[in-house]
């Protein structure tokens, strides 16, 4: 499946070679996207009458998605080329409770983070067949751990160059490291346990929120440094950055404060605020006009002020369209984030 886009967090959207797919509790959903009608359902059962939840599902070249078990410590693909007979691959003893993960741009490796121990597990996609390693072993071992106050989401990881920049669980620093390698090459010390660790388009700054009690917080990486070159506060619990196509702006939304603050990447400045209830905030600006994805859509009121050519605040049901599906996961039941 090709040509879409995962989104983060619960509410998810796939638009691919007329599928799309479906993060739930016990197992996937693959739905043709023209129609919703579902074509394809695969549990996530790894003993007899036992699902688990499922995390961190992505899509790879080849009508193929991959995705994490939480509960089954395992990594999964599966190949929708017949959607009729899915195609299962199971990875397993990948290492305790995955519970997010991504894919490399280049579609090759897929990388869990680990919830239960330190480090993540990677697997190379281009392999035959596929087998998983571990990286960045033990990064906290020997050091006292901080309580975790939310996961970081591993979907919001940072390339610039050779380098990615990791949110390290339960610690003030993000990790750098070498995407040839996959060794670590460098910490940065940060304010707060990081969530987001998002890197503007041309990679030259790597922009970073965190969760309580810093998340009224942002920080600005400058990747030829690798210093903290900017700490704004644009509001109370800040939840997601998205940045522009060409990476001038970047849009944070801080739930608490209910706002939406458009960011100058260069000199910081405010450009708009736009007034959201409660914005969890999901932005896209891949093929559409930007959209913001409220915890309250029915009550979304119109921006009291927006930048010019920025699209305005839409209710939920905006953003469904064809060849599109707007999919949330049961939070109540998810691992923790």
């Amino acid at each position: 499946m090709t040509g879409g886009q995962l989104h983060r967090r619960s509410h998810r959207r796939r638009r691919a070679s007329g599928r799309g797919a479906e993060l739930h509790t016990g197992g996937i959903k693959a739905f043709d996207a023209q129609t919703l009608a579902l074509v394809a359902d695969v549990p996530a059962e790894y003993a007899p009458g036992k699902l688990s939840r499922v995390v961190g599902l992505v899509d790879l070249p080849g009508q193929r998605f991959a995705y994490s078990l939480f509960d089954a410590n395992e990594i999964r693909i599966t190949d929708f080329s017949d959607p009729a007979h899915p195609h299962t691959t199971r990875i397993s003893n990948i290492g305790r409770q995955p519970y997010d993960a991504l894919v490399t741009p280049n579609g090759r490796h897929y990388i869990a983070g680990l919830f239960g121990e330190d480090g993540l597990a990677l697997v190379d996609l281009w392999q035959e067949p596929p087998k998983v390693r571990r990286i960045l072993d033990g990064y906290g071992r020997g050091e006292q751990a901080l309580p975790v106050y939310k996961m970081p989401h591993l979907r919001g990881w940072a390339v610039a160059g050779r380098r990615a920049y990791l949110p390290a669980i339960g610690r003030h620093e993000v990790l750098v490291v070498d995407t040839e390698s996959w060794q670590e090459v460098g910490r940065i010390p940060v304010a707060g346990q990081p969530v987001f660790v998002m890197a503007q388009p041309d990679g030259r700054q790597v922009w970073v929120n965190f969760a309580v009690p810093d998340y009224h917080r942002v920080q600005v990486i400058d990747t030829t440094t690798q210093t903290i070159v900017r700490t704004l506060e644009p509001g109370k619990a800040v939840l997601h950055m998205e940045f522009t196509p060409r990476g001038e702006s970047v849009w944070i939304s801080s739930r608490d404060a209910n706002r939406v603050s458009v960011i100058d990447t260069h000199s910081f400045a405010t450009q708009a605020v736009l007034e959201v209830d409660s914005p969890s905030g999901i932005f896209d600006f891949t093929r559409r006009p930007p959209r913001v994805l409220s915890a309250q859509p029915h009550a979304l009121p119109a921006p009291h002020r927006r930048s010019a050519g920025a699209g305005a605040a839409q209710p939920l049901a905006a953003r469904l369209s064809a060849g599109a599906r707007a999919l949330c996961a049961d939070r109540r039941r998810r691992p923790p984030e």
